[in-house]
Order: C-alpha cells, then structure tokens, then sequence
C-alpha cells in the first residue's frame, strides 16, 4: 500500500515534462508560440530574428524572420494547436512541440527553409533541414547569417551581393560586425546570474563590459521596443 501511494504521488509530482496544452494560438515571432497566455519556444527549431534579412536567390534582401512569423501564422489560422512541453529550460521557457493536428509545425518549419535545425541543442530536425537544403527552399535559396551568430552581433556584410549561380546557405560572418548593422542593432539584451533580464544601451554605464553569449539565451536587438517587446527590461538605478 506504501509503495502504492509512493508511485502515485511521484507520478503527480512531476507531470509539468508532459503537459500538453491546446487552443488558438498566437505567433511570437517564428519559432515562439502563445497559448492562453503560455509562451513555448519551439524544440530543435532556431528561425531568423524579427529584424533580421537574408538574400533571396535573385540577390535580392527580404525579412527572412518576419517571412517565417507570416507563413506560421498562415499555416495555423484558425485551427488548434496543441503543444506538448518537453522541457523547462535555465530561463524557465517552456520548451516544447507543437502540432497542428498530425503535423509537427517545428518540422515543418524547417523542412520548408523557414529555420534552421537548432543541432547545439538537438538533431530531431536535422533530416528535415537536409532535405530543405537539397532543395534549396527558403532560407537556402541565397545567403544568410546562421540565427544564432546574427543574435551575437555577426552579419553577413551584404547579403545582397549573393547570386543565384554564387553561394548559398549560411555563410561566414564577421566577428566584428559592419558599422550600419552595429548602430541598427546593438542593443545588447544580458541575463544576470539572478536570471533578470536587462538591456544595455550604447553609451550607458555598463554597455561596454557587457558580454553576449547566445549559448545561455543572450542576444542582441535593433530598438528598446523589441526588447521589452521579448521581455528585457532596462537596468534598474
């Protein structure tokens, strides 16, 4: 009987790993979904920044991150998602994959060139991300700075020049990045040891000294609204 009760309450403990959640569900930006007032960052899953732009096949810049939001949001509409949490993260962000009925919309994103295949953090989409590669859809049209190293600071310096017969995919990027893309975005967003999150301005006390590193969820952004927006604050005093 002891061991009976000792299963149910360690079952009823830890249920969090496994929720599901269901309902209409908003689009933060391409791989961040809002059910109910839960947000949940999509699993294996990485898509262009808000503000961020790739080159298309004709050489031609377009907004590669608003691109995805758009085409989540299109392929949502009206219907349910269900999102099945996998993991809380170091921040406490909610991890998780989310489908619109049998599909699995952070495969789906991937597989269309809308993201990348998050592989620091897992290979679950890394076939997906083969295949959009091989088939040159979306992001692998023209060229474009991996998410991660455009959260760093880093751009590609002309995502413009590339050609359709140049190269294509992610292609290498500046560790000091060009002085239009530095003023445009270098809003430095830092996450104290106490897990606050604060954005640092140029030119403020602490601007310089401060260190991003994407890896713990750092990042940079292009205004204060897009900060606050992603639930920065501006430092205290």
């Amino acid at each position: 009987m002891m061991r009976f009760a000792l299963a149910a309450f360690l079952l009823s403990a830890s249920p969090a790993l496994a929720e599901t959640v269901t309902g209409r569900a908003s689009v933060i930006d391409g791989d961040t979904l809002e059910i109910r007032g839960q947000r949940f960052r999509l699993q294996g899953v990485d898509t262009p920044e808000s503000a961020q732009m790739c080159g298309d096949a004709a050489g031609k810049d377009y907004p590669c991150g608003r691109k995805a939001a758009l085409a989540l949001a299109d392929k949502i509409g009206q219907g349910n998602v269900a999102c099945e949490s996998i993991e809380k993260d170091r921040y406490g962000r909610t991890v998780a994959v989310c489908r619109l009925g049998a599909l699995d919309l952070n495969g789906w994103l991937v597989e269309e060139g809308l993201g990348m295949a998050y592989r620091r953090y897992s290979t679950a989409y890394a076939a997906q991300e083969d295949a959009a590669k091989r088939a040159k859809r979306g992001i692998w049209a023209g060229q474009f700075t991996a998410p991660w190293d455009w959260r760093k600071g880093e751009r590609v310096q002309s995502v413009g020049m590339a050609a359709p017969s140049g190269p294509v995919g992610p292609v290498p990027a500046p560790k000091t990045p060009p002085a239009a893309s530095s003023s445009a975005c270098a809003i430095k967003g830092n996450i104290s040891r106490k897990g606050d999150r604060i954005y640092h301005m140029p030119g403020t006390r602490d601007y310089e000294r401060t260190q991003i590193n994407e890896a713990s969820g750092e990042r940079m952004f292009c205004s204060e609204d897009e900060a606050k927006a992603a639930g920065w604050r501006a430092p205290r005093g």
